[in-house]
């Protein structure tokens, strides 16, 4: 039973994803402080109201909340002992609620056995000091000398820990932050012992880390150590998720309490790992590691310790490691290698370094890397589900909001570092994050050949393509010719690719001695296709610069046969005019397609989701060309028309789509 009475949850104005726990106050932070919305339901993947818990009349939560750690928390006694969380300054700053979306704190066990050579995993619960649980805690069984790393995540400001007695947390080896400076929402306890022994075994073959395998754009499945992924204070949070009923008791996820609690929702933590996990992942493909949940009989579920150990072993460079510009890491508002060091010993990262740990260095891969990355995959992630649905229409405006906000003065500063602009503007309406337009300099952009609009065609390679098709076949011969100049015996990869970055062909070949590459093939599945289409685009691409489009030409069909000259972009006849879908202009979706100004502008083509959602120009520029302005065409709709030449011209990339928020790390 409760110990007092209390009115049912309310629910956080921004989803488990909403971006209210930072100490920066970002603009996306204050809205996840107070108006009651929807709480995103992660695991389950469905949206509900979460049940009235708090007086109406708390506008603003308590930031700040205390986690007492139970006593043995590395045994399975201690696993299934709740932790408690309450508020130590309740009388200036009000409570703290487990239940609460916006104070919650989740606790993440991932255990090896160290005989099996395997992994398993459990979530402790977490409950209001002085309550009891909805459902009581499962007791797990552990194998004989298990090695538990314990892991923390909070989705307010500032989470400390207390032991239930005085050497509580040096028996666990707990690590809360540095003299009194705590990390912020992360903590962790013997995950120093549990990560050394996991690389040993590694190292010596007997631990084998699944690979992490390549997604459908063509490239490595991202991890959590990837650019493209990572935000402001990555490597943050858990993976756990808690049932809450109308109550405010809370309890494990598991599908014996789902069956008990029926009427419960469910809370989790937003992190880093649950956006590649249950977003990123399925946009791409990609299956992450999983292991046995011992509180739910066994059935897979993730871990963070499991994400990092992946990221280690997989994540090629540039690797994205905890700078020491990291909210978290600070002592007194200034960086501190030690406390850097110490976060990253929690996560399975490298001792920092004034080199590593250069958060100058860090915004610079976050522009050069895991910009263009995000830009490069735009098609599928503007048809991937958003994360934050209140605050986003789907994955891409999600990403883009979530780089916005960490590039700029709130986040990172990245801008004042690197004295640039914010590469990532955003349209929004109500509130939600509706489009978003990407502007990179063109010699820093990179892209995979043919996945999608909006990359840049550095134009250092010539050559053309010639098309012929045979409609009765299927099939269409290609013959091409290709010079990339001072790359002799060099891998390129030649690609043709519709304007709206579907794949029509890719095929990776070798230059000469003189730089020069020559190949006749067969571009196959084309059936009932009766002419070459004006929307096709001859690509090239090396695979040694992160795969940057290095020429890039448009395929001028003269009916069964096309054309294509690298260097030369030019628009489709169709895409010369801006309209509004039928009966979406109220709603904000639309179709904008653009007009391009000189030679050598980029064509942008535009798609639309089953769902209504709009995808908005889209360019490709090459270097050196008039740039693209975006004005308003209607409702929701941005459409492209052309600006006056510039000298140096970036890549822009935008991206219209429904309703958008964003999210907590």
């Amino acid at each position: 039973m409760l110990t007092k009475p209390r009115n049912a949850p309310r629910a956080s104005s921004t989803s488990m994803y909403a971006p209210n726990r930072r100490r920066r106050l970002s603009p996306l932070m204050i809205i996840g402080i107070s108006v009651p919305v929807l709480l995103v339901l992660i695991g389950a993947g469905v949206v509900v109201a979460l049940p009235k818990l708090f007086s109406h009349a708390a506008a603003v939560v308590n930031p700040n909340c205390t986690l007492i750690v139970p006593a043995r928390a590395l045994t399975a006694q201690g696993l299934a002992t709740p932790y408690q969380l309450f508020a130590p300054d309740t009388a200036a700053n009000g409570p703290c609620n487990e239940a609460n979306p916006n104070q919650g704190a989740f606790v993440q066990a991932t255990i090896y056995d160290p005989a099996a050579h395997t992994f398993s995993i459990y979530s402790p619960l977490v409950i209001d000091k002085g309550t009891k649980p909805a459902a009581a805690p499962v007791v797990p069984k552990l194998p004989p000398n298990a090695i538990v790393a314990l892991e923390f995540g909070f989705n307010g400001t500032l989470m400390t820990l207390q032991g239930t007695n005085a050497k509580t947390l040096a028996n666990a080896k707990c690590v809360n932050g540095l003299n009194g400076s705590v990390f912020g929402q992360y903590a962790y306890c013997n995950a120093v012992n549990f990560f050394t022994k996991v690389n040993a075994d590694i190292a010596a073959g007997t631990v084998v880390v699944p690979p992490v395998g390549v997604g459908t754009d063509g490239q490595p499945c991202p991890t959590t150590r990837d650019f493209k992924i990572v935000d402001m204070d990555q490597s943050d949070n858990v993976q756990t998720q808690y049932l809450a009923n109308a109550n405010g008791q809370t309890a494990q996820l598991t599908a014996a309490n789902q069956a008990l609690l029926a009427n419960a929702v469910t809370l989790g933590n937003p992190s880093d790992n649950a956006l590649v996990t249950k977003f990123v992942d399925p946009a791409l493909g990609c299956k992450p590691w999983t292991a046995p949940d011992l509180a739910n009989n066994g059935t897979p579920n993730l871990s963070m310790a499991l994400d990092e150990i992946a990221a280690n072993a997989f994540q090629g460079a540039p690797i994205a490691l905890v700078p020491s510009g990291d909210e978290m890491v600070l002592v007194n508002n200034n960086p501190s290698m030690r406390k850097t060091t110490l976060y990253r010993a929690g996560v399975d990262q490298t001792p920092a370094t004034a080199a590593n740990a250069n958060t100058t260095t860090y915004c610079t891969n976050l522009l050069n890397v895991g910009l263009p990355n995000i830009q490069k995959d735009i098609t599928l992630f503007a048809n991937a589900t958003s994360p934050a649905p209140a605050m986003a229409t789907n994955l891409f405006t999600f990403l883009a909001t979530r780089f916005n906000a960490t590039f700029g003065a709130g986040g990172l500063n990245c801008i004042g570092l690197l004295n640039v602009a914010n590469p990532v503007t955003l349209t929004t309406a109500n509130g939600i994050t509706t489009a978003a337009t990407i502007t990179l300099a063109g010699a820093t952009t990179g892209a995979t050949t043919g996945t999608t609009t909006g990359t840049t065609a550095t134009q250092t390679a010539t050559g053309t393509a010639t098309i012929n098709l045979n409609a009765n076949a299927g099939n269409a011969a290609l013959a091409l010719n290709v010079t990339y100049p001072n790359h002799p015996n060099a891998a390129i990869t030649v690609s043709i690719a519709t304007t709206a970055g579907t794949p029509v062909f890719s095929q990776q070949v070798n230059t000469d001695n003189n730089s020069q590459a020559a190949l006749n093939s067969v571009i196959n599945n084309l059936q009932g296709l009766t002419a070459i289409p004006n929307t096709w685009v001859f690509n090239v691409a090396d695979p040694n610069m992160n795969n940057t489009i290095v020429g890039s030409g448009s395929v001028t069909s003269n009916g069964t046969t096309g054309t294509a000259t690298l260097g030369t972009l030019t628009p489709a006849a169709a895409n010369n005019t801006a309209a509004c879908t039928t009966g979406n202009a109220t709603t904000g979706n639309a179709v904008a397609t653009p007009t391009v100004a000189a030679t050598g502008n980029a064509v942008a083509t535009p798609t639309v989701a089953a769902t209504g959602n709009a995808a908005a120009a889209t360019p490709t520029v090459a270097a050196a060309t008039p740039t693209m302005a975006a004005t308003t065409a209607c409702t929701g709709t941005t459409a492209a028309t052309p600006a006056a030449a510039q000298p140096t011209a970036p890549a822009v990339t935008t991206m219209n789509t429904k309703h958008h928020h964003h999210h907590m790390w």
